[in-house]
C-alpha cells in the first residue's frame, strides 16, 4: 500500500495519503486548506486519484482543505453523520466501510474530543487515523465542541486500545515531534490512558487542564462545518497562476511543460542558468534566452524585469528549480521552473539556438 503522513507546522496537523498501488486509486484523510497545492501535486505525481476526502472530525485549529480537492479532483467528502456538517456527500456512521482500490478503511466511532470524532482502522488493522482522540502519549481535549471525558475515555478504549498491539497510531495532531506509536506503546506508556489508569483518574485530569481555546476557533468550526466551501463560489482557476498553463510540484515550485512554453503567446523572460559553455553547447539554447550561471544568480538580480514573468531553464532542470526558489525568496512573483530543462526541450524537437546560429 501507499501510505504518506504530510504535516503543517502551523496548527500541527497531520494529513495522510493512503493508495492502492493496483488501481492507484486513494483516500486522503484530513486536508489542510493551506496546503492543498502540496496535496493535490503529491497526488498527482504518485499518480493517485483521490476517491473520498475524509475528517476524522470537525476541526477547530484550521480550514479543511477538503472541498478544494473536490472541486479539483472530484472526489467525495465524508465525515461523520454525528458531526452535523453540511455540504458532505456522505455521512459515516460506526462500522462503515471506506473503499479505494482493493483495500478499504473501517470507520470507528470514536467520540469525546467531539461527539463527531471517528478513528479510521485499515483493513488488515495495521494503521489506526485516530485523529483527535488518542494522541501520541495524550489525548485531545474534552472542553468544547460538546467534548466528554468519559466518552472520550470508553472510546479509547473499546474502539483503540483494542486493536491488536502492533498496529501502529498515526494522530491528526503532534505538537513535540512525534509521528507514530503503537497500541500496545500506548496501553504502557501513555500517561492518560495506560492501562492501570481509571476513568476517574482520566476524567480527573482532562477537567483541570485548563487549555487556552484555538485562536482559530471561530473561523475553523464554522468553515469546517461547511467542509470548507468558501463564502463566495471562487473561479475555477483560483490559486493557478494566471500567465501560463503551470503545475505546482511538491518540491514547492511551479512548472511548465516544454510544449506549453512553446505555444506561449504572452512575453516571458527565458532565464538560462548554466555555464557559457553548456549555452553555446550541444544541448544549444532557447531563442532570446538570458544567461546567468546560477552560481552568479544572486549577484545580477537587477538585470531581470519583475515585471515579466520568468522560465528558468539548465540542462535538466535541477539547477534552475533551484534558480526558481531563489527568485521567489527574492521576491519575484511570477516564476516557474522548465519541466525536464534542455533535455526535455531537445527531446521533444523543440527550437533551439546554437553558436553557429538557429536550427
Amino acid at each position: 500500500m501507499i501510505f504518506r503522513q504530510l504535516f503543517d507546522s502551523t496548527s500541527s496537523t497531520f494529513t495522510y495519503v493512503l493508495g492502492d498501488p493496483r488501481s492507484r486509486d486513494a483516500v486522503i484523510v484530513d486536508p489542510v486548506l493551506e496546503h492543498r497545492q502540496r496535496d493535490a501535486a503529491l497526488l498527482r505525481e504518485l499518480g493517485l486519484t483521490p476517491r473520498v476526502a475524509l475528517e476524522t472530525h470537525v476541526h477547530a485549529d484550521h480550514i479543511t482543505g477538503a472541498w478544494w480537492l473536490r472541486r479539483d479532483f472530484g472526489c467525495e467528502i465524508a465525515l461523520a453523520a454525528a458531526s452535523e456538517a453540511q455540504g458532505a456527500d456522505r455521512l459515516l456512521r460506526h462500522g462503515d466501510r471506506v473503499p479505494f482500490g482493493d483495500r478499504h478503511l473501517t470507520v470507528r466511532a470514536t467520540p469525546g474530543h467531539t461527539r463527531g470524532c471517528l478513528t479510521y482502522v485499515l483493513d488488515d488493522a495495521g494503521i489506526a487515523l485516530t485523529g483527535d482522540c488518542l494522541l501520541i502519549r495524550g489525548t485531545g481535549r474534552t472542553d468544547f465542541q460538546h467534548g466528554d471525558a468519559h466518552t472520550m475515555f470508553r472510546s479509547i478504549r473499546d474502539q483503540i486500545l483494542s486493536l491488536p498491539a502492533e498496529c501502529l497510531i498515526y494522530p491528526a495532531h503532534d505538537y513535540r515531534g512525534l509521528s507514530v506509536s503503537t497500541v500496545a506503546e500506548e496501553r504502557r506508556f501513555n500517561p492518560r490512558m495506560a492501562e492501570s489508569i481509571g476513568e476517574e483518574d482520566f476524567v480527573g485530569q482532562m477537567r483541570n487542564l485548563n487549555l487556552p481555546h484555538p485562536r482559530l476557533l471561530d473561523v475553523a468550526v464554522p468553515a469546517n462545518l461547511r467542509v470548507g466551501r468558501p463564502d463566495t463560489e471562487p473561479q475555477p482557476d483560483a490559486g493557478q497562476p494566471e500567465w501560463a498553463p503551470l503545475r505546482f510540484t511538491l518540491a514547492g515550485f511551479w512548472e511548465i511543460e516544454p510544449a506549453e512554453l512553446a505555444d506561449l503567446s504572452r512575453p516571458v523572460q527565458i532565464l538560462d542558468v548554466r555555464s557559457a559553455e553548456e549555452f553555446t553547447g550541444p544541448l544549444g539554447h532557447i531563442r532570446a534566452a538570458v544567461l546567468i550561471p546560477l552560481d552568479q544568480l544572486a549577484a545580477r538580480l537587477d538585470e531581470l524585469s519583475r515585471e515579466v514573468p520568468i522560465v528558468a531553464v539548465c540542462r535538466s532542470g535541477a539547477r534552475s528549480a533551484q534558480a526558481t526558489l531563489l527568485l521567489e525568496k527574492a521576491g519575484w512573483p511570477r516564476v516557474a521552473n522548465l519541466a525536464g530543462g534542455m533535455l526535455r526541450w531537445t527531446g521533444e524537437h523543440q527550437p533551439v539556438e546554437r553558436a553557429s546560429g538557429a536550427d
